[in-house]
């Protein structure tokens, strides 16, 4: 099959190259309308840029981009996140590339429209990725961009990407099985994400290979979110022994629930993500500690490594079970 040019498209089309490609690299100067007939027809022929011409048009702007889709407020609230940019930040500075940061809270495509900015201005030479959302369109654009990208702790399989969180899921609901409880909440985030997705499902297996029954509830990653969560699933009468958290604010959420009921001594809590958070918690809180900051570097590393032609598979990082006061036995 001969490949798919601007021309071929424009010709389709019936437009100018220039509008085409106005199209195609997200700049100004077409229609919106006009700006979706020619992706959708790209799509449709499978239409890739020419990643040889196009480097040998510009320089590189020796930065990469990450975009938040979470207000700054939430992201400060949050030590995973605090950690996991300051590793990413160091291994970029030790590399001479700059991160341009940027929060974009919302679902209303704010995003797509940054992205595309910062191709066409040539702002960033690849970006990261999080929290990769269930059909999410970001990939998708990048992809028709042209503009290299990672998605951070996701593995690309020809399936998508996935994260992998069975060995955590083992390690939390195997620790929560020794200590003879046998049914659980597991309060996750959002589940229009991916990661989200993948936890629930490990954690469904998990449980069963134990015999332990599972609830999970949907909420967002504050503690406020959590703690009501917790309280309506105790109102329900869920009859359960034990929490399992999907990270550490959800668990300082739901430790504060417990409390206020007079049960903190009397249900175990586990948290997927280990921070000062969970640390100083009353009662300290049992956690996964699986190494942000260091997380945060491996990703700079390996998105430089693509940006540099060798793309590679990210190595797992070591992690491991922190025990503390939360651990009660049924």
């Amino acid at each position: 099959m001969p490949r798919v040019t601007i021309e071929v498209l424009a010709e389709r089309l019936g437009l100018s190259t220039a509008s085409v490609s106005y199209a195609l690299n997200g700049l100004p100067g077409v229609s919106e309308a006009t700006r979706l007939r020619v992706l959708q027809l790209a799509d449709e022929l499978g239409w890739r840029p020419n990643v040889g011409a196009r480097a040998l048009s510009r320089a590189r702007a020796d930065a990469v981009g990450l975009l938040l889709p979470r207000g700054a407020e939430d992201v400060g609230a949050e030590p995973y996140y605090m950690a996991l940019l300051a590793g990413i930040e160091s291994a970029l500075a030790e590399a001479g590339t700059a991160l341009m940061l940027r929060f974009v809270p919302g679902g209303d495509g704010a995003d797509l429209a940054v992205y595309r900015q910062w191709h066409a201005e040539h702002r960033v030479d690849g970006v990261f990725l999080t929290d990769l959302r269930i059909d999410d369109p970001r990939p998708a654009l990048l992809e028709r961009l042209g503009l290299p990208y990672l998605v951070h702790g996701g593995r690309r399989t020809d399936d998508g990407w996935r994260f992998g969180p069975e060995p955590e899921a083992s390690l939390l609901v195997d620790h929560l099985a020794a200590l003879g409880h046998r049914r659980l909440l597991h309060v996750a985030g959002p589940r229009t994400l991916v990661h989200e997705q993948e936890r629930i499902r490990a954690v469904d297996e998990a449980c069963q290979a134990s015999g332990i029954a599972v609830t999970a509830v949907e909420t967002d990653y504050t503690h406020i979110g959590a703690a009501a969560a917790l309280r309506a699933a105790l109102q329900r009468g869920e009859g359960f022994s034990a929490v399992l958290c999907g990270n550490d604010p959800i668990a300082i959420g739901c430790v504060r629930a417990l409390r206020e009921a007079g049960l903190e001594h009397r249900i175990a809590v586990a948290a997927w993500d280990d921070s000062v958070l969970c640390e100083t918690s009353f009662p300290s809180i049992t956690a996964v500690e699986r190494q942000p900051y260091q997380a945060g570097r491996t990703s700079a590393a390996l998105l430089l490594a693509g940006l540099a032609g060798t793309w590679r598979e990210p190595e797992p990082l070591a992690f491991r079970l922190v025990v503390r006061e939360t651990s009660v036995p049924a």
